[in-house]
Order: C-alpha cells, then sequence, then structure tokens
C-alpha cells in the first residue's frame, strides 16, 4: 500500500457542513482555509481533485431559505443559484494563489455510459496535465432520481475510481468513525484505522447527516469501501481544521484511515 506522504494524486471531498453556516450561508472562513491549504498541497506538487459538495445549502441561503426544499424542482432551483456562487468563490480564492480552477459537473448516466464516460476521464486527464484543479458536483439542477449518484461521498469514491486517484480524503463535521457515537458518550474513542469494513464498522456508522446535507457517515463508509475496492485508501477528518492535512500528508495519523487493503 502507498505511505500517504507518498500519494500524488489526491481528491478531497468537502461536505456542506464544513462550506456552510447552519443558516445554510457560506462560512467564509472555512472556505478560505480549505483554498488556501489546498493551494499549498498542490504548490508542494500534489495533483488535487475536488469533489464540492454546497450548491444547494448554498442557494438556500442566497435565496433566503431557512430551511431545506423538499420537493425536486426547489432543490434544483437552489442549486442552480448556489453552484454560480461557490464556483465564484472557489476561482476567486484559488486565482489569489495562482491557481486555475475548471467546473466538471456529473450525473450518474454519464459514467455508466461506456463513451461519454471515457470522455470524462480523458478530461479528468487532459486538466490535471493543465495544471488545473478540477471541481466536482453532482449536477443537481439536472439530476433526477434515475441519474442522481444520492450523495457525494458516493461521487468522490467513483471520481477517485475514473482518475486513478491514490487517496481519497472526505471532510465532515466530525474527526472521524468513533467506537461509539461521540456526541451521546463522553469515552467514545476515534478509531485510527480500519483494514475491513465489517458488519460491526457499518454498525457505528449509523445515522444521518447534517441538516444542510445528504450524507451521514455510512455514505462515507461505503465511499471507503468503494474506494478499497477500486485500489485507493480513504481518510475520514474534520473539514474544520483543513491544516490538518499537513500533518496528515507529513506522517501524523490524522481521523480515520481505511486501507484499501492491497
Amino acid at each position: 500500500m502507498k505511505k500517504i506522504q507518498d500519494c500524488h494524486r489526491i481528491v478531497i471531498k468537502v461536505g456542506t457542513s464544513t462550506l456552510a453556516h447552519p443558516t445554510g450561508m457560506l462560512n467564509i472562513r472555512r472556505v478560505e482555509e480549505l483554498v488556501k491549504v489546498l493551494a499549498d498541497l498542490k504548490n508542494s506538487g500534489k495533483e488535487i481533485i475536488l469533489v464540492s459538495s454546497g450548491s444547494i445549502g448554498v442557494g438556500m441561503g442566497k435565496m433566503g431559505l431557512k430551511e431545506r426544499p423538499k420537493d425536486t424542482p426547489s432543490k434544483q432551483a437552489c442549486a442552480a443559484v448556489g453552484q454560480c456562487e461557490l464556483m465564484y468563490i472557489y476561482d476567486k480564492l484559488f486565482s489569489e494563489y495562482n491557481h486555475v480552477v475548471s467546473q466538471v459537473l456529473l450525473t450518474r448516466d454519464i459514467v455508466e455510459d461506456t463513451q461519454r464516460k471515457e470522455n470524462v476521464i480523458n478530461t479528468f486527464e487532459r486538466l490535471l496535465q493543465m495544471n488545473v484543479i478540477p471541481i466536482v458536483n453532482e449536477n443537481d439542477t439536472v439530476s433526477v432520481e434515475e441519474i442522481e449518484f444520492g450523495d457525494n461521498d458516493t461521487l468522490s469514491a467513483i471520481v477517485g475510481r475514473l482518475t486513478h486517484a491514490d487517496l481519497l480524503i472526505i471532510l465532515t463535521d466530525i474527526d472521524g468513525l468513533y467506537d461509539k457515537n461521540p456526541h451521546e458518550f463522553s469515552d467514545a474513542k476515534l478509531i485510527r484505522e480500519v483494514t475491513s469494513i465489517t458488519p460491526e464498522i457499518r454498525a457505528l456508522a449509523e445515522g444521518k447527516g447534517s441538516t444542510l446535507g445528504t450524507g451521514g457517515m455510512i455514505t462515507k463508509i461505503a465511499a471507503a469501501e468503494m474506494a478499497g475496492n477500486a485500489g485507493f485508501s480513504t481518510v475520514i477528518m474534520n473539514g474544520s481544521k483543513a491544516e490538518s492535512m499537513y500533518d496528515l500528508f507529513e506522517g501524523t495519523p490524522v481521523g480515520t484511515l481505511f486501507l484499501n487493503g492491497r
């Protein structure tokens, strides 16, 4: 297994709970810190692919909505507004560090069609060759149940597989996988390393995500399993501490590492 320090092509997934305040409005400090760290990691020679949630949540905040819409057209309207806002912010912030970003919006039918999947793979490769940071999201504006990924944890693992990534980092609102619910038990212990995803591990991951997002720990475990089957490891870590990624690549244990078993 490739050591974390030696990983070159990195997929980083950031969730809505990291990007936005509970109000739905963008958490500017968090986003600025995230971009700074990712720009620095890229400066160090790493290839960065960012899978970013948040279009619906940020769109909600932009339009002054207090709750996540339940009907599909309203969700898609929020996504259309929020995606513009997200890309504007990412482009502005990464530009300050002289990095160029691109937008890649995907739906499941694209990656399940042989020809279109090949086109996506070729586009990713060329963007990385041209020193561009791809910023990926599900195309929520047009996605319906038949063609949606359902959550960006799954999407990030699929992107990792398409791009032959060395590592997937999932940034969330918790430090990693615990042996019991840390919100309920003060003696909960962080599990530093998972060598095999067993029914017991899945049982630890039960529960829903934040009010703004769609995923929870169970979707992250599923993504880690998908990544492991594709040959690369996953780290689940706290997105509010973006600078901890420096520690990770310097060999300090951060979050929970899911080994690929190869």
